[in-house]
């Protein structure tokens, strides 16, 4: 088996109405502290002792417990065919909402839209599975990744969470984001870590890569810290002989207010999962 076979995007765009295959659990899923999402949110600024991993979890909490506008690169390359997605809007993770753009240009679809909103996630078009101007609705807690370094329906606080996961953490100089100074730390993830979010069948294939390789898949992380102490970007990279795979999303406009209304429900149709390049 390649990394190749986990790396790879499925280029087309599906979703199903019927049981999903993953049969994942609540373990399998990324955790959160004691007092669940809200309690993990309101610790942003506790805990930090001067160590880099400290630092760069507070920063995560930080940027949780507010809003942001996302902007993010996803490439993705078997060293013949390279795959470039991006995804962009305004994202209140302190109430769990907002609205994300996904273009993927020269993809079968090129083109979808993303509602958080009250625990669910609507994404359009979605056909043939759902009928042209209809959204896909699925429980944000349900819905999952099918490959490698994909967020599940590109979930922003999926991609932090990962990064609060860090190991490692080193102080890796200044750089500038944004055209601000912020720190730079990097570290690694840990296999455990990178199966958070995938479907049973992505999480076999990387049970049985790791299983090959005998450690930990190479994915290197970083995190920009700016003076505030919030994320203001990072990055996850993978390169692996032909295959690679690097993440890179960026945060701006800090608290703004952001509107994320569902869609009226007779234009919503309930799915069990949702697949393709560009939900992940």
């Amino acid at each position: 088996m390649s990394l190749a076979a986990v790396l790879l995007l499925a280029l087309g765009t599906g979703c199903s109405s019927g049981s999903s295959e993953s049969g994942s659990s609540e373990k399998d899923r990324v955790t959160e502290k004691p007092g669940g999402r809200a309690g993990a949110k309101a610790s942003a600024t506790k805990g930090t002792d001067g160590r880099p991993v400290d630092i760069v979890r507070a920063a995560v909490a930080k940027a949780r417990a507010t809003s942001a506008r996302i902007d993010e690169k996803i490439v993705l390359s078997d060293g013949t065919r390279t795959y470039t997605l991006s995804i962009a809007g305004p994202f209140d993770m302190a109430r769990d909402k907002g609205t994300l753009s996904v273009d993927f240009p020269g993809g079968a679809v090129d083109h979808i839209d993303e509602i958080f909103s009250r625990g669910r996630i609507y994404l359009t078009p979605m056909q043939p599975a759902i009928p042209k101007g209809a959204w896909a609705s699925i429980a944000r807690d349900k819905v999952e990744a099918h490959s490698l370094l994909r967020a599940p329906a590109n979930d922003p606080e999926h991609v932090l969470r990962q990064i609060a996961a860090m190991r490692k953490v080193t102080r890796f100089g200044t750089e500038t984001v944004g055209g601000r100074p912020a720190t730079r730390y990097r570290g690694s993830l840990d296999t455990a870590t990178l199966s958070l979010g995938l479907t049973a069948k992505a999480r076999r294939s990387l049970a049985k890569l790791h299983e090959m390789i005998r450690t930990d898949l190479p994915v290197f992380t970083d995190a920009w810290v700016d003076r505030a102490g919030r994320i203001v970007r990072v990055r996850l990279t993978h390169r692996f002989q032909t295959d690679s795979a690097e993440v890179t999303m960026t945060l701006s406009s800090f608290g703004q207010p952001v509107k994320a209304v569902a869609p009226d429900g007779s234009l919503t149709v309930p799915v069990m999962s949702v697949s393709g390049a560009l939900p992940g």
